[in-house]
C-alpha cells in the first residue's frame, strides 16, 4: 500500500511539473480552443486556451505507470505484466481522441475527425478490449448485479456487444461531461478513487496501482484546468479517461456499476438524446442546451458552482455504490 500511495504523488508531481513545461508550448504553437458561437457567452474569452492538454495526461500515464511496471517487475513479475496492457488501452483511446485533436487545432479542420472514422476508431480499441479480457485474461463473462451482491452468466454472444457498448457509452458520455472547466477532470478522479478503492477491497494490485496513477494525473491537471483554466484536455484528454473508466469497470466484472458512479456522464448522455428527440418532434427543446451542465451555465450557474455540485453527486454516487458491491 505504501508504494501506491507513493506512485500517486509521483504521477500528480510529473503530472504539475508537466503543465508547467507543455502548456507554454502549446501556447507558442497557438494551438488553441476555438469556442462555438452559439454556446454560452461566457466562453468567448476562453476562445485560445490552449487544448489538446491531454498528452500530458497521456504522458504522466505512461511514464508514472513504467515506474510501476520497474517496480514490480522485480517483486511479482505477474502483476508487472498486467499493467502494461492496461496503459495500452487507455493509450488507445487517447490516441483516437489526439488524431481528433490534431486535426482540429493543428490541421485547423474545425470538425475534425469525422464521427463515423472517430467512433470506428474507438471500436477498433474497445473489440481489442474486449477480446484481451475474454481471451487473454480469461475474465469470463459473469457479470455482477449491484445491491443484489450476485453474479449472473452471460452468453458470449450477449456479452461481448454488451461490453463493446459499454465501452463506447462511457468514452463517449465522458467526452460530453467535458464541456466547461474542470467538470470532467474531476468527476473522472472521484470515480477512479471508487474504482481504486474496490481494487484495493479485493487486492487487485495492478488496478490499485494504475488507478493511483489515473487519480494523480486528474488531481496534477485539476491544477491548471479549474476555472479558469489554463488548459483543456480536449478529446485527447476526455476519450482516455472513459475508455480507463469503461475498461477497469470491465476488469472487475461490474460494468453495471457504471450506472451508478458514472451518474454524472450517464445524465450529461441522457440530456442530449432527449433533447434531440425531444426537438424533432416538436421543434422545441426541453433544455435551453445540452449537455445539461451549458443549460446550468444559461440558467445564470457559476463553472465552479455547477463543478462542485456535480461533484458532490458523484462522491455520493460513489458513496452508495460501495454499499452495491
Amino acid at each position: 500500500m505504501d508504494f501506491q500511495v507513493k506512485i500517486l504523488l509521483l504521477s500528480f508531481a510529473i503530472t504539475v511539473i508537466e503543465s508547467i513545461i507543455i502548456i507554454p508550448i502549446l501556447k507558442r504553437l497557438k494551438v488553441g480552443q476555438t469556442e462555438r458561437l452559439d454556446g454560452p457567452q461566457s466562453h468567448i474569452v476562453k476562445e485560445g486556451t490552449p487544448t489538446m492538454g491531454g498528452i500530458i495526461i497521456m504522458i504522466s500515464v505512461i511514464l508514472t505507470s513504467a515506474s510501476g511496471f520497474l517496480y514490480y517487475y522485480k517483486t511479482d513479475v505477474d502483476v508487472a505484466m498486467k499493467i502494461f496492457p492496461l496503459v495500452l488501452m487507455a493509450l488507445g483511446f487517447g490516441t483516437v481522441g489526439f488524431i481528433d485533436d490534431f486535426k482540429k487545432v493543428v490541421l485547423r479542420n474545425t470538425k475534425g475527425l469525422k464521427p463515423a472514422y472517430k467512433m470506428l476508431g474507438l471500436l477498433i480499441v474497445s473489440v481489442i478490449t474486449v477480446y484481451y479480457l475474454l481471451n487473454v485474461l480469461k475474465i469470463g463473462t459473469a457479470t455482477y448485479i449491484p445491491f443484489f451482491k450476485t453474479y449472473i452468466e452471460l452468453p458470449v454472444w450477449i456479452y461481448v456487444p454488451f461490453a463493446i457498448f459499454v465501452i463506447l457509452a462511457v468514452t463517449n458520455a465522458i467526452n460530453l461531461t467535458d464541456g466547461i472547466d474542470g467538470l470532467a477532470t474531476s468527476v473522472t478522479a472521484i470515480i477512479m478513487t471508487f474504482l481504486t478503492v474496490i481494487s484495493i477491497i479485493f487486492d487487485i494490485k495492478e488496478v490499485t496501482v494504475f488507478g493511483g496513477v489515473v487519480v494523480g494525473t486528474c488531481l496534477g491537471f485539476l491544477l491548471f484546468n479549474l476555472h479558469t483554466a489554463k488548459v483543456i484536455m480536449g478529446d485527447t484528454g476526455s476519450l482516455l479517461l472513459g475508455g480507463v473508466v469503461a475498461c477497469i469497470a470491465l476488469y472487475f466484472r461490474m460494468p453495471l456499476i457504471l450506472l451508478i458512479i458514472a451518474i454524472v456522464p450517464l445524465i450529461e448522455t441522457i440530456s442530449v438524446i432527449l433533447q434531440i428527440l425531444y426537438y424533432r418532434r416538436t421543434g422545441r427543446r426541453i433544455f435551453k442546451m445540452t449537455p445539461i451542465h451549458h443549460h446550468f451555465e444559461l440558467c445564470n450557474w457559476k463553472e465552479n458552482k455547477i463543478v462542485s455540485i456535480f461533484s458532490i453527486v458523484t462522491l455520493i454516487a460513489c458513496i452508495i455504490a460501495l454499499y452495491a458491491v
